[in-house]
């Protein structure tokens, strides 16, 4: 009570934790939000947010480029200590061009977009990452050699950790699976076991070479 504003965060990328459902906290509530690793990736309602700010790194485009949507009434309001660099005002006022941008990144991120328009828009990816998720919770599920420790209704979309049965096979798995071209699958150093993050640039196909990968190597070393 009393703050300036709420900071929320809908996905949570080391242990894959998730939270589905719009913010709901009060009309009077400036909700503040990390959409770094949702954004893009299914339809969001912006009205519900005061301010959202998006890495560009997950699904937008290369790293050094952040995606920033305010609410009009929220402008002008920035600190007196705030760098003009970084008072949203100042950005909207000068059409994001104040300072001279990160051309290379504005570039590779518009291509994004035109392919993401191309595969159907937000929508179309929204139902293509379920698919996408599906599969590999499933592959883990009904496995009985990999587990995910996180409640069903709060699982991440984009991130999936998973554990195997023995731990001594880490790193066997993870050898065999970069032979395999699966890179990339080390969990965070925080978490261990092995992490894939199947943003918006993985294809279903990816998921499922990973998913194949993961039920032959259990077959040979379950």
């Amino acid at each position: 009570p009393g703050a300036a504003y709420l900071h929320y965060c809908p996905n949570e990328t080391i242990d894959g934790i998730a939270i589905e459902e719009a913010p709901n906290f009060g009309d009077d509530v400036v909700v503040t939000a990390d959409l770094s690793s949702t954004i893009l990736s299914r339809e969001i309602d912006v009205s519900r947010y005061g301010v959202i700010y998006a890495g560009a790194q997950k699904n937008i485009g290369p790293a050094g480029l952040t995606l920033i949507i305010v609410r009009e009434d929220l402008l002008g309001k920035a600190s007196v200590a705030c760098p003009s660099i970084l008072d949203y005002s100042i950005l909207s006022a000068n059409d994001s061009m104040f300072n001279t941008p990160p051309t290379f990144a504005w570039y590779l991120s518009g291509l994004v977009f035109k392919w993401l328009k191309e595969q159907g828009g937000v929508a179309a990816m929204d139902k293509i990452n379920q698919q996408k998720a599906d599969l590999l919770y499933s592959t883990i599920d009904n496995s009985g050699f990999y587990r995910n420790d996180v409640a069903a209704a709060n699982r991440s979309r984009m991130n999936v950790p998973f554990q195997l049965a023995d731990s001594a096979l880490d790193k066997l798995f993870l050898e065999e699976s970069f032979a395999a071209g699966l890179h990339a699958l080390k969990g965070h150093r925080v978490v261990g076991g092995m992490r894939a993050s199947i943003y918006n640039a993985m294809p279903l196909a990816g998921v499922k070479a990973l998913t194949d990968f993961m039920q032959d190597f259990e077959r040979r070393h379950g």
